[in-house]
């Protein structure tokens, strides 16, 4: 079941939105050569408490951290570690969610540690602009499908691969509510897009395969061929004027073409 959001639900996930915008911003300067998964961690959930809020991801489902940090080959829910240091040439996706009064807010960044070879920049441009296509599909009356075939076919035709065992979501008071939003599908089917939906738009793009397998820790997801992924996720209220992106920090209207 599709629930929708009254615009006081929505504020207290746009203060949750706003709070990751800003951890966002502070990961930035701290994502360097040598840094440990552990230590960005640490600061994001030293940062996310300090704001009032709770860490989204700490025990749920059992996962062990605050955020995911999944490198180069790795798609998703990588765990941090004091002996994992990030290095020049790497690839960095960092997951971070949090609660405010029990409303959830979730995002994800890839982000390029020094000077990268151009395909591999393009993986994470077209993987942005993929979830930027997808958002601006997210206003009234659209379909559920066009926003997957908007990720879908702007990652296909840049000859990228899009993942297929994880998905976007509805979120809410709960992480994960319906509908599922996958980055594949057909424009003009599934779900009515209507004002007060909210969703977790979240491309998981490859350069090879799109099939992936999860370690022995029975939560990080690798390519299955061994090629670099990227990941871009925002949550996106549904709202009479169109999308407004809650984790972003310019306020989140106006993304994307019409």
């Amino acid at each position: 079941m599709i629930i929708l959001k009254s615009p006081r639900e929505i504020g207290l996930m746009r203060a949750g939105g706003q709070i990751l915008a800003e951890a966002m911003e502070r990961l930035r300067d701290l994502v360097k050569p040598g840094v440990s998964t552990l230590e960005i961690d640490r600061e994001v959930e030293e940062f996310i408490r300090s704001r009032g809020a709770k860490p989204a991801f700490k025990g749920y489902r059992g996962f062990p951290a605050t955020i995911c940090t999944s490198i180069n080959e790795e798609v998703v829910h990588g765990i941090p570690s004091a002996h994992r240091r990030v290095k020049e040439g790497d690839i960095i996706s960092l997951d971070l969610g949090c609660i405010v009064d029990g409303y959830y807010a979730d995002c994800a960044i890839t982000m390029a540690i020094g000077e990268l070879p151009p395909r591999v920049q393009e993986l994470l441009t077209v993987t942005e602009e993929g979830l930027e296509r997808a958002i601006a599909e997210c206003r009234p009356n659209r379909r559920l499908g066009d926003v997957s075939h908007a990720v879908q076919s702007h990652v296909e035709c840049h000859g990228f691969s899009v993942v297929r065992a994880f998905v976007g979501h509805g979120i809410g008071q709960v992480l994960h509510e319906d509908p599922q939003v996958p980055n594949f599908g057909e424009p003009g089917r599934g779900p009515l897009l209507k004002p007060g939906m909210v969703l977790a738009v979240e491309p998981m793009v490859t350069m090879g395969s799109w099939e992936v397998r999860i370690l022995e820790d029975r939560w990080t997801a690798v390519t299955e061929d061994g090629s670099l992924a990227a990941h871009f996720e925002h949550t996106v209220a549904i709202t009479e004027d169109g999308p407004e992106v809650l984790t972003r920090l310019d306020g989140g209207r106006g993304s994307g073409a019409p």
